[in-house]
């Protein structure tokens, strides 16, 4: 059997806690658009497969990044 990972638990409506935030909103990105990674620096993005991953050029090589592109921001 395999995990998709850990299960959201439901907030209930007598909870002392307030409610868990919501997961912030998917970037988008185009063909060509000049983005910034932390691990890789800047590149290009060349290729994208919607809501899945963008194909970035960073000009030392190719770099497939997988949503929700946590460490990839737009300049």
């Amino acid at each position: 059997m395999k995990s998709t990972g850990p299960a959201r638990r439901r907030h209930l409506p007598t909870s002392p806690f307030p409610p868990p935030s919501a997961a912030p909103p998917l970037q988008e990105f185009a063909l060509h658009d000049q983005v910034t990674h932390d691990k890789h620096g800047l590149g290009r993005v060349v290729a994208i497969e919607p809501g899945t991953a963008v194909l970035v050029d960073f000009g030392t090589g190719k770099v497939r990044v997988l949503a929700p592109y946590v460490q990839l921001f737009k300049l």
